[in-house]
């Protein structure tokens, strides 16, 4: 769609896809709370994370590739219910096996999700505006991201059972699958290069691409190694109360909700490159404050700004991508769906780490995850 006229029937069941896609975001009150009901080691627990986050490196070029034939809509839609499915597993059955099963659900679904959901809204959005509502898009996907832990500690409460959330969150799937499919959407699509497996991964071979694919890999790591992580380095490092130390990832999520807002003002006063170089160096200076200091006044400041630095690096590197080669737009987009697996790989790196020696070593690994951000964003300056 390309018309000035934004139409809120369409756009708004589309932005719910975005809420529904912050669902994958329970990882990190699954990784707590479950670790806790069941006596998990570090490394166990972050098999939580792994299991939803490795469908991500096998689904996302083949659920693109289908995509293509079967529609946007139809996916997000598919997407969306496969979530529910996931959630639903995770409420009714109790042993770590059927939790990770109801994971791995979550995972396949959110990963059709993400692919289908970023490019049925530049459909739907006037394509002068699909800068703006792709950061706005981030901004809903915040909010419900937000909301995992303040919701456990209010189901736990009331039903005494904090995996209530999950069945709410079934339903708001299902909800937003019956809303989507009221709605008629005419797609784009993209005819000039037939997108394919083979043709998607060739494009690696271009070490600009190759770059910002690496750096969703990385930056996928931190936010979901810093989401399930941030609970035990809170409550061990500056001994918070374990249920406290829960809403900091809350706090984290305001702070990339908050980021998301002002990055679309932002972005309309200066480059996206050079936004991508300050809000690196952001999360750089916070992430080793965090280490350093005992306060823990000042970690929750610090745990809130490093989600205001997180919270733009994902949408600038794909738009970044995707302007260098627009005509490679489907492409891009699925080998950097591809590399969310980042977020399997990285948090199991910083749950062994931190089994092995400590919590705060096991972070310092996100440390180097954003000193390579900075030196992708600083490549990228030059390139401009």
């Amino acid at each position: 769609m390309n018309t000035e006229k934004i139409n809120l029937k369409k756009i708004s069941p589309v932005l719910m896809g975005f809420f529904v896609m912050s669902f994958v975001d329970l990882v990190g009150i699954g990784v707590d709370r479950v670790s806790k009901d069941m006596s998990l080691s570090a490394t166990l627990a972050q098999l939580i994370p792994s299991a939803t986050f490795l469908w991500f490196l096998l689904l996302s070029i083949p659920a693109g590739v289908l995509q293509s034939r079967l529609g946007k809509r139809f996916m997000l839609n598919i997407g969306m219910g496969i979530t529910a499915i996931g959630l639903g597993v995770a409420y009714f059955f109790d042993s770590f096996k059927m939790v990770l099963a109801g994971f791995a659900l979550l995972g396949i679904g959110n990963t059709i999700v993400q692919v289908s959901a970023n490019p049925l809204l530049v459909d739907v959005v006037p394509g002068n505006r699909a800068s703006s509502f792709l950061s706005f898009s981030q901004f809903v996907k915040a909010i419900g991201s937000m909301l995992g832990a303040p919701a456990a500690v209010l189901f736990a409460r009331v039903f005494n059972d904090w995996k209530v959330e999950f069945l709410v969150f079934g339903v708001v799937s299902i909800l937003a699958v019956l809303w989507l499919g009221t709605v008629k959407i005419d797609e784009s699509k993209q005819e000039e290069i037939k997108t394919s497996i083979a043709s998607t991964f060739k494009l690696l071979g271009n070490g600009f691409i190759l770059l910002m694919v690496l750096s969703i890999f990385i930056v996928v790591g931190v936010d979901v190694g810093f989401n399930s992580n941030s609970g035990q380095f809170l409550e061990k490092h500056f001994s918070i109360d374990p249920t406290a130390a829960e809403s900091g990832r809350s706090v984290y999520f305001f702070g990339r909700m908050l980021g998301t807002f002002v990055g679309a003002i932002i972005l309309t006063k200066i480059s996206s490159r050079k936004f991508f170089m300050w809000t690196s160096v952001l999360g750089i200076l916070c992430f080793i404050l965090i280490l350093l200091i005992k306060s823990h006044i000042l970690a929750w400041g610090l745990v809130f700004m490093i989600g205001l630095a997180v919270a733009n690096i994902w949408p600038l590197v794909f738009s970044i991508a995707v302007e260098k080669y627009p005509s490679r737009s489907n492409e891009i987009s699925g080998l950097m769906m591809t590399a969310i697996f980042g977020g399997a790989v990285i948090p199991l790196l910083v749950g062994w780490i931190s089994e092995i020696s400590s919590i705060r070593l096991g972070m310092t690994i996100l440390v180097a995850c954003m000193i390579y951000l900075f030196a992708v964003s600083m490549y990228c300056l030059k390139k401009s």
